[in-house]
């Protein structure tokens, strides 16, 4: 396993804003993992272990959405049309990548991703209202 991303605190500044040393290596319950960014395509899930054996289901691509319609509270499995928008990054709204908060156009209308795909492995969406829907 790379121990790539670290997620230790040994080379923070103590609180009384003093260097602090590392007294130790980084350990393996310190690693993190680089992020997933989901993009559309074919479905492609990639299933990772935790710490404490738990298991991360992470979505690498797919191409449907489970998208709910707030009004009439029903929840359907359409295809993504495309990613129309991601707010959270400039880089990942050109480059098309789904994270939570990004939005798609499906079949029904845009709709706002709400599940976060490379930690829960699905895409669930809402309805937004006014454009692109009847």
């Amino acid at each position: 396993m790379h121990m790539s991303v670290w997620h230790g605190d040994l080379h923070k500044r103590k609180p009384t804003g003093g260097k602090r040393k590392p007294y130790r290596k980084k350990r393996k319950f310190e690693m993190g993992s680089f992020p997933v960014e989901t993009t559309l395509g074919e479905p492609k899930r990639k299933v990772e272990r935790g710490r404490g054996g738990n298991i991360k289901v992470k979505l690498i691509s797919d191409k449907y959405a489970c998208v709910t319609d707030l009004k009439t509270g029903k929840t359907q499995k359409v295809e993504i049309l495309r990613v129309v928008k991601n707010p959270a990054n400039i880089d990942y709204d050109r480059r098309g990548v789904i994270t939570k908060g990004a939005i798609i156009e499906t079949p029904l209308g845009l709709a706002r991703v709400t599940s976060r795909p490379g930690q829960n492995g699905v895409i669930n969406a809402v309805l937004i209202e006014g454009e692109g829907s009847d």
